[in-house]
């Protein structure tokens, strides 16, 4: 497995990653119906990934033979002094595979470089992500929120973390 920098080429892979992620993960959340007619529409990863990440985001993604694994998204958060891992999937696949901890610490090898802390959002009801991200460290804050898609407001937290800049960069 090899981390890279994203480039436009990646935009359809990081959109079919993403749309079966939400289709795989979201089921309990989200409407199934409304998850399974979800498009693969890459038009906006293209002009994003053009732009050559636009106000300070990075993309990175793992690839292996096969091709795109999952990618990671950092960037700035809103507030000045915190950074943000934005996005993390990783076709359902290739879960449990090492590609999703790889891109973490990608993300937050690149968030340290930028920013002393970084914050990350998930869906509260999302078990296995938040292990996943606990196990390496990040701690929810206190901080909720909720997210609006398909007619559901889903309840949101927000987990913080002063990532280590000891993290290989690729």
């Amino acid at each position: 497995m090899r981390l890279r920098r994203a480039r436009v080429a990646d935009a359809e892979a990081i959109e079919r990653i993403r749309v079966r992620c939400w289709q795989t993960a979201y089921r309990n959340v989200f409407p199934p119906e409304e998850l399974d007619a979800m498009v693969v529409d890459a038009s906006r990863w293209r002009r994003w990934l053009a732009e050559d990440i636009e106000h300070g985001q990075t993309c990175f993604v793992a690839e292996d033979a096969k091709g795109v694994l999952g990618w990671v998204t950092t960037g700035p958060s809103g507030i000045p002094e915190l950074g943000e891992l934005h996005g993390l999937y990783v076709d359902p696949d290739s879960w449990g595979h090492g590609a999703g901890r790889a891109l973490l610490a990608r993300g937050e090898a690149e968030l340290a470089a930028t920013w002393g802390d970084a914050i990350l959002w998930t869906l509260e009801d999302n078990p296995r992500t938040r292990r996943f991200y606990e196990s390496a460290g990040w701690r929810v804050d206190g901080t909720t929120g909720s997210l609006a898609f398909f007619g559901v407001e889903a309840p949101v937290v927000r987990y913080a973390k002063r990532p280590s800049s000891s993290t290989s960069r690729s």
